[in-house]
C-alpha cells in the first residue's frame, strides 16, 4: 500500500506540466528582465510549471543554452509575511558562496509589474528528487548514506557562522519558538475555517512551556527529504530547496522537525514511522540524534514538546493552504489533499503535548 501511495504521490508531484492559464506569465517582460538581471542569459525562453510547490508556484525555464527555475509569490491577496520568496533568495545567495549545497541565486525581482508577483530565478539542480522516505530504489548501504548525508548537511547549516556570511540580520537569534508560536497562531486564526478545540488549547499552552534555547543558528524551517536534490549516482546532497520559512533561531527545533519523519506514518512521503529502520539501513532516531550532536555539539533534550510544537506549526501552515483551496488561489492540484491533513496534525500535536505535560 505504501508503495502505491508513493507512486501516486510522485505521479502527482514530480515533473512539469504546461503552464495553466491561471498561472501564465508575461514571457516578453520576463525575457527582458532576465536579459538585464541574469548573468549569461540568452533567449528565447520556454516555460513549464512544476507539479509540486504548495506555497510558491515554481516554473522551469528552458533556453537554448541553460535551464533555470523561477519561484514566485501566488497572485492575489496574501497573508502577512507569507510566501517570502525574498527570504528564500537571500538564504541561497548568502549560503551559496560558502559551499553549502544550494542552487545558484541569479536574481530577485521585487517589482510586481514584471510578471504580477515578486519572484526570483535560480539554477536548475540536476540530480535526484527522492520522495519516499523508505527509499525503495536504494539498497541498505545507500539508505544509510543518504540519511547520514541529510543529517550532516543539516548539522553543517546549524554550525554556519551567520555573521561571516552576512546573515546576522536574517532574524532575531533568540526566542525562536515563542516567535513561531505567535506567528502561526495568528496565521491560523486569519485562515481559520472551523473551530478545532485542541488547536485552541495548544495556542494557549505552548507559549507557557517553551524549553530553554541553548544555541542560535540558521534554521531552514521545512527540512525534509523532498526539499533536497541528491547527486544522480552518489548519496550526496547537491541542493537544499524551499527556504521560505528560514530564519535565525533554535537549531534543536529545526532538527526535531526532521526527526518527526521517524514517528510520522508511512504515506509514500518522508514519513518512516513503524518501519524496521535497522533492517532497511535507516539510522534509528537514537543514532540520528547521536550523529547530529557529535557534529554540532548542541544538546538535544527529550523531543515530545518539540514534536507538539512542530506539528502545531505544520497545522498552521496547512490551514493556510486549506484557506487558499477554499478561496481558489492554491497553487497545486495536490493542495486539496494536503488541506485534509489539518485535523489529524492537530490531533497528533495534542497527543505529544499531553506526553510533554499538557
Amino acid at each position: 500500500m505504501a508503495d502505491e501511495q508513493a507512486m501516486d504521490y510522485e505521479k502527482e508531484m514530480v515533473g512539469t506540466v504546461a503552464v495553466p492559464d491561471a498561472d501564465k506569465l508575461d514571457e516578453g517582460k520576463l525575457t527582458e528582465w532576465m536579459a538585464t538581471n541574469v548573468d549569461g542569459f540568452t533567449g528565447p525562453l520556454s516555460m513549464t510549471k512544476f507539479k509540486g510547490g504548495q506555497s510558491n508556484p515554481t516554473y522551469r525555464i528552458d533556453t537554448p543554452g541553460q535551464s533555470y527555475v523561477l519561484r514566485r509569490q501566488p497572485f492575489g491577496k496574501l497573508l502577512p509575511s507569507a510566501h517570502a520568496v525574498d527570504r528564500e533568495y537571500k538564504a541561497m545567495a548568502c549560503l551559496g558562496p560558502t559551499g553549502f549545497p544550494v542552487p545558484k541565486a541569479y536574481g530577485l525581482c521585487e517589482d510586481k509589474e514584471v510578471i504580477g508577483a515578486m519572484f526570483f530565478v535560480m539554477s536548475m539542480a540536476d540530480g535526484r528528487s527522492l520522495w519516499d522516505g523508505a527509499l525503495p530504489a536504494s539498497d541498505k548501504a545507500e539508505r544509510t548514506s543518504i540519511y547520514n548525508a541529510m543529517i550532516d548537511t543539516m548539522a553543517d547549516l546549524h554550525t554556519t557562522d551567520v555573521a561571516a556570511i552576512g546573515m546576522d540580520d536574517f532574524g532575531k537569534p533568540t526566542d525562536y519558538c515563542a516567535r513561531q508560536i505567535a506567528r502561526w497562531s495568528k496565521q491560523y486564526k486569519l485562515s481559520e475555517t472551523e473551530v478545532i478545540p485542541e488547536m485552541d488549547r495548544l495556542i494557549e499552552w505552548l507559549p507557557t512551556t517553551i524549553p530553554e534555547q541553548h544555541a542560535s543558528s540558521i534554521v531552514h524551517g521545512d527540512y525534509r527529504l523532498d526539499n533536497m536534490i541528491f547527486h544522480k549516482t552518489e548519496p550526496r546532497v547537491i541542493a537544499v530547496l524551499d527556504w521560505e520559512l528560514s530564519t535565525l533561531g533554535d537549531p534543536v527545533s529545526d532538527f526535531s522537525y526532521l526527526m518527526l519523519n521517524w514517528i510520522s506514518p508511512v504515506d509514500g512521503r518522508a514519513g518512516i514511522g513503524g518501519l524496521d529502520h535497522k533492517a532497511l539501513g535507516i539510522p534509528t532516531m537514537e543514532e540520528a540524534v547521536e550523529r547530529y550532536v557529535k557534529r554540532t555539539g548542541y544538546p538535544v533534550p527529550p523531543m515530545d514538546w518539540y514534536f507538539a510544537f512542530n506539528l502545531f506549526r505544520l497545522a498552521g501552515i496547512i490551514q493556510g493552504i486549506k484557506k487558499r483551496v477554499i478561496d481558489g488561489t492554491a497553487s497545486s492540484a495536490h493542495a486539496k489533499k494536503m488541506s485534509d491533513r489539518v485535523v489529524p496534525l492537530v490531533e497528533r500535536a495534542y497527543h505529544y503535548a499531553k506526553r510533554a505535560g499538557l
